[in-house]
């Protein structure tokens, strides 16, 4: 274990230098941006224009000018224009080398699921930190695959599995969002083929009638996240937070407690991703059931400067072994390094308290920082080892001082 000073300070600055895993992530866009399209990829929701103001003056618009401006070779707190001015000089693809070189990430397992546009694969993403990554797959666009390809109802289960088989093979992980699509409220037992036929004939028709292949059904969500298990990977499930696509109040991760129960003998870990403003209900999810995991990715760079605060609420009752670290990034290589800088300041300052309120040792802080930052996903993923491969090269921009 390195040798550090047992101060407020020392523990910070050891925070803010730990590699880290991020277990759940998207690619980045590859098209120039003007004003617009970078405010608009701040957040997943719909919340600038003439009605709603402008999300520079939020809580994330004001870290973004904090934390990213410097490694752009501006001051901090640089005005908007300045900022995006200097953004367009330097370019997207320089832009986000620097942004996601300078968070320290040694990991990123990519969401390749979501793809509203172009992005980056998990290989190009790595390669902007020297990194490694790994796949994550989405259940219900495998699942879309197969319905859009013309299956028979009775024949659709055989079909995902074979499919799924087949995309995971050298995935880490496989993610559900069924908290898009009717909510988390879904019964724990596995689905019999019979409903499963059902609700496939239901979304065959639909798809025979000119719509679009979409799962949206509770019966062929459990049938996915059943089949995700039986594979053994670990199932990601989105919770809480997210855009306007999603009812929140369906989003609550407590309404998982019948599913959890029932894919807890399996032991295949459970992650529960994001889950703001419910994160103090994961985290007691995350305590009474040996198999789930929980992070407040997302969040963390959406509320800025109060990241910490929602950090320590999680932390009240989860266990810190199954705590990970995530970003959410999507599209802007700016939310990568706000949610490491944001999550390293806010980590590092509530262990560094409970060390100055002898509330833990110094040793006990850097052995818990290591373990949320990168020890712990790669325990739960069985991941080689989460550090980039030998003879990497990773691209040395500082990172911001937290």
């Amino acid at each position: 274990m390195p040798v550090f000073s047992a101060g407020p300070s020392g523990i910070a600055a050891e925070v803010a230098a730990l590699p880290l895993v991020d277990h759940h992530c998207h690619g980045l866009v590859t098209r120039e941006l003007d004003r617009a399209g970078v405010e608009d990829l701040l957040t997943e929701a719909d919340g600038s224009g003439p009605l709603g103001g402008s999300l520079f003056d939020s809580q994330i618009g004001l870290a973004l000018r904090r934390w990213c401006a410097p490694v752009l070779d501006l001051e901090p707190h640089v005005p908007v224009d300045a900022y995006l001015a200097r953004r367009a000089e330097l370019g997207r693809a320089e832009v986000d080398r620097r942004m996601v070189a300078a968070t320290g990430i040694a990991t990123f397992l990519v969401d390749t699921g979501y793809l509203p546009e172009p992005l980056t694969t998990p290989a190009e993403l790595a390669a902007l930190a020297g990194a490694t990554a790994g796949e994550v797959v989405r259940l219900e666009t495998v699942a879309e695959e197969v319905l859009g390809a013309g299956c028979s109802a009775a024949g659709f289960g055989d079909a995902v599995r074979a499919r799924l088989s087949e995309r995971a093979a050298g995935a880490v992980a496989v993610k559900t969002v069924a908290a898009y699509r009717g909510g988390l409220d879904l019964d724990g037992a596995r689905p019999t083929p019979g409903e499963v036929a059902a609700a496939a004939g239901a979304a065959l028709r639909a798809v025979d009638a000119g719509a679009g292949p979409r799962v949206a059904d509770p019966v062929l969500h459990r049938f996915l996240v059943w089949c995700g298990v039986d594979l053994g990977r670990p199932v990601q499930v989105h919770v809480g937070y997210g855009d306007a696509d999603i009812d929140l109040h369906r989003s609550d991760p407590l309404l998982l407690t019948g599913l959890l129960r029932a894919t807890r003998p399996t032991g295949v870990p459970v992650m529960l991703l994001h889950n703001y403003p419910f994160h103090r209900r994961a985290g007691y999810l995350a305590q009474v059931f040996p198999h789930v995991f929980v992070d407040v990715g997302l969040a963390t760079h959406n509320v800025g400067r109060r990241a910490g605060a929602v950090l320590a609420e999680l932390l009240e009752l989860a266990p810190f072994g199954k705590v990970l670290f995530s970003t959410d990034a999507c599209a802007l290589g700016e939310l990568y390094l706000l949610a490491s800088t944001l999550f390293r300041r806010a980590l590092g300052r509530l262990l560094a308290d409970g060390v100055a309120d002898d509330d833990w040792t110094a040793d006990d802080a850097l052995r818990i920082a290591a373990a949320i930052g990168s020890g712990n996903a790669v325990r739960a993923y069985r991941l080689p080892g989460g550090e980039p491969p030998p003879g990497g090269t990773p691209v040395r921009v500082p990172r911001p001082a937290v």
